[in-house]
């Protein structure tokens, strides 16, 4: 694709998928700092969030159309990129990279962010490339390696995820229902090892809810052993029904995520899990143990999994447009002190309780 993005220090930040439900999160996030433009293939959908230079306003927000999947080139002088689309084939992030331009991700799952570390990589990037598509975008990665910090390394890290189904979510947010259906490598006492979604089913008090969770294909299972030399990583998802728990445990046990993982499947599939409600509470809880002991973080955020998302988001681009920021390609695990991006979001009403 002939896309032309031209880095201009002074210009906007890209949003792609600015008006999504995790770019809207993040675009009013954002723009309390920076100028934004925001892209898709629908800008009218944006509209509510163009401000224009009035008297008394800071920044300016305004949507153009880039259809990833159209071939008319896109063009624009922009500060920095962060991609809040499921962007296929790359193109977004060829065309920051390619530019030298700081570029942020937070919308891949595993496979994807492999093929992205590939991809930026042969590209030999100028400029800062984060790709921060940990579980709510890096936001898992980032407070495991405090953990890790205070414990002495990451001999073994258990995530667990409480996903509240009354919470606000987008029709991406729920793509890894499409991937339950494959096998993916993990490490296990430093070694590597295959295992299946939604086996090592096990109950895990997460925020004072008694909660049913099994294993998840996430980036921070893959990232977390290359950046903090963690032996062990197993993310593990549940949600606030325990009906709707069982129902994809029994989903997984006939097969469905198997045979009938085609097109023809996919309403079924997603029907276990994509209801976006009117909002609801992210409870994530980590358990790291190191040569120190055991650390145990429960982070919770009132606004939802959407907010938090956006908050890794707004965190990644501190880190792509700070004075001497890393050039090249880095993950949010690798931030030189992880416990100061605690404060931060907490300062944005997560709560981040530590035992």
């Amino acid at each position: 694709m002939n896309d032309f993005l031209e880095l201009d220090t002074t210009g906007p930040v890209l949003i792609a998928g600015g008006y999504g439900t995790v770019g809207t999160a993040l675009t009013r996030l954002a723009a309390a700092e920076w100028p934004l433009l925001l892209t898709g293939r629908n800008p009218d959908r944006g509209s509510h969030l163009i401000s224009s230079n009035v008297p008394g306003e800071q920044q300016k927000v305004t949507v153009q159309k880039w259809d990833l999947q159209q071939a008319e080139p896109f063009a624009a002088k922009v500060r920095a990129v962060i991609s809040a689309v499921n962007d296929p084939d790359d193109r977004v992030l060829r065309a920051a990279v390619g530019a030298g331009i700081p570029y942020v991700d937070v919308t891949r799952w595993t496979s994807r962010v492999t093929r992205a570390l590939t991809q930026a990589t042969l590209l030999r990037p100028t400029a800062p490339v984060l790709l921060s598509s940990g579980w709510m975008g890096g936001v898992t990665n980032i407070v495991a390696a405090a953990l890790a910090q205070d414990a002495g390394g990451g001999d073994q890290i258990d995530v667990a995820i409480r996903y509240d189904i009354n919470d606000q979510a987008g029709a991406d947010s729920v793509d890894f229902m499409d991937r339950l259906g494959l096998d993916y490598e993990v490490r296990k006492g430093g070694q590597a090892a295959v295992v299946r979604p939604l086996t090592d089913a096990r109950w895990v008090d997460i925020a004072g809810h008694r909660t049913k969770v099994a294993r998840l294909d996430t980036p921070e299972q893959f990232t977390l052993p290359l950046t903090i030399g963690a032996g062990s990583v197993a993310t593990r998802i549940g949600f606030s029904s325990n009906t709707s728990t069982t129902a994809l445990l029994a989903a997984r046990a006939v097969g469905l995520f198997r045979w009938g993982s085609g097109e023809r499947w996919a309403p079924l599939r997603r029907s276990l899990l994509y209801s976006p409600g009117s909002g609801g509470t992210a409870h994530i809880r980590i358990d790291v143990k190191g040569p120190a002991g055991t650390r145990t973080a429960v982070i919770s955020d009132p606004q939802g999994q959407a907010h938090l998302t956006a908050l890794g988001g707004l965190l990644g681009l501190h880190t792509v447009l700070a004075k001497g920021a890393r050039v090249g390609v880095s993950f949010p695990e690798s931030a030189p002190d992880p416990v100061s991006r605690l404060a931060e979001l907490e300062s944005h009403g997560v709560t981040i309780l530590r035992a």
